[in-house]
């Protein structure tokens, strides 16, 4: 008997007793081939024989953040999972049709906020791309470093509250001792430890100033060491090798069929990283190495993490040794296409009126003018579709976030799994809900 048929005619109308219903009719009809797994003595299947149906989640602090899974259970294996997503939903897509381009910023910042310098800067790309503006090059060097530090924090999490959900709590404590150093940089750099904000179409808001650099610099000569302490305690430890290894195993073929990108299609053997075959700041002109693992399995993606964080250490160090010597502006020296400088809106009326101006209008692309721009985020493939009706406004704005493409993927590395390994499986995709549901 369906809901509809045994609720009245008001409760049947509500969203949730439908949606659940909907939810259960996808579990029960997926791998239809598993239905038949008793058929040849003629018995029906018992439905109360050693099997359920569980929901984990939306509120449970394993899930990291509100996923929720519905999965049928034989015993203690996992034998169909339906992911259910969409509790954060803020329609972010469409809010960015109501402001300017430069106004939907601190939305970015929202949506993965474990690395939301990447967020902006992947945002002000594709807008730069539609709109035909060339930023200043240590603009551009300055990005690609801050960038490189949030990908760091973001790994740091994900090793921290990974361990934490296995078990391991000293290390998610040792974890945030870096994170904590981490922060501090973006606090003296950008003004805010989280939500940054710092990039800014056609450049950035602010220049590195020595103490920035001396911080940046510290942190990078530090870091190594801690580092290989961290691999000396997980890579030979063998409880924590025992509960990763083997499991969630995602072929080449699998990884690149269900859309995973980042480390967690690296981990499958699939060498591809944006910045590495479509380079975009200039990424083209640093030596870095691109982590793969051929196993597939969680502790494949450990290992590319842990090995992403030392080359962005050097791609950091690289930076660091060209922004000594390259001098010049950090944004473009264009009233149309960029914010002016503090010093000339406090001190200039022309400064004055084109900082109003462009607050009330900002920038203008061409009339019918689209671009789709990604970068290589933390997690994978950010990308931003804008289409331009020649307003201040975007008319269309699409995104394609890597949290919302990995858990394509967590269904089929679910399935045919222990009950007591879905913490785990779901820590290796590192999703973040606040991208995910956009």
């Amino acid at each position: 008997m369906s809901i509809i048929e045994k609720t009245d005619f008001k409760e049947a109308l509500t969203f949730w007793p439908r949606h659940n219903e909907a939810l259960y009719r996808r579990l029960e009809s997926k791998h239809a081939w598993l239905e038949d797994r008793h058929q040849g003595d003629g018995a029906p299947p018992d439905a109360l024989d050693n099997e359920m149906v569980l929901n984990i989640g939306p509120q449970h602090p394993a899930t990291h953040g509100v996923l929720r899974c519905a999965v049928e259970l034989d015993g203690e294996c996992i034998e169909k999972c339906v992911l259910d997503i969409g509790y954060l939903h803020r329609g972010v897509e469409k809010l960015a049709e109501s402001k300017t381009y430069q106004e939907f910023m601190p939305y970015t910042d929202r949506m993965d906020y474990l690395s939301p310098y990447s967020n902006n800067v992947a945002w002000c790309l594709a807008v730069e791309k539609v709109a035909g503006i060339d930023v200043p090059e240590r603009a551009q060097w300055i990005r690609m470093m801050m960038s490189e530090l949030a990908r760091i924090s973001a790994h740091l999490l994900w090793m921290g509250v990974g361990l934490m959900d296995a078990g391991a709590v000293s290390v998610f404590l040792w974890s945030f001792q870096m994170r904590e150093d981490l922060y501090s940089i973006f606090d003296h750099v950008t003004g805010a430890r989280l939500t940054v904000s710092h990039s800014r179409i056609g450049g950035v808001v602010s220049d590195l100033d020595d103490t920035g650099m001396d911080m940046i610099r510290d942190f990078v000569e530090r870091f190594p060491e801690v580092h290989a302490g961290w691999v000396k305690l997980l890579n030979r430890n063998r409880i924590w090798i025992d509960r990763n290894v083997d499991i969630g195993i995602l072929s080449k073929e699998d990884a690149i069929e269900l859309g995973m990108t980042g480390p967690n299609l690296r981990g499958s053997g699939i060498a591809h990283d944006i910045r590495r075959f479509e380079p975009y700041l200039k990424y083209d002109e640093v030596d870095f190495t691109i982590p793969i693992r051929e196993e597939g399995d969680a502790l494949a993606r450990y290992f590319v993490r842990m090995e992403e964080m030392m080359e962005s250490i050097k791609i950091i160090r690289q930076c660091l040794d060209k922004l000594e010597t390259l001098k010049g502006p950090i944004r473009t020296d264009n009233a149309k296409r960029a914010y002016p400088s503090k010093n000339e809106v406090y001190y200039s009326m022309e400064g004055l009126i084109h900082d109003f101006m462009y607050t009330d209008t900002g920038v203008t692309p061409p009339k019918g003018g689209a671009t789709y721009h990604a970068i290589e985020a933390p997690k994978g493939e950010l990308g931003f579709y804008v289409q331009s009706d020649g307003t201040g406004k975007p008319f269309r704005v699409k995104m394609n976030t890597p949290s919302f493409t990995n858990l394509q993927g967590l269904e089929h590395m679910l399935e045919g799994g222990l009950m007591g390994d879905m913490v785990i499986l779901i820590g290796t995709v590192d999703p973040v809900l606040g991208e995910a549901d956009k």
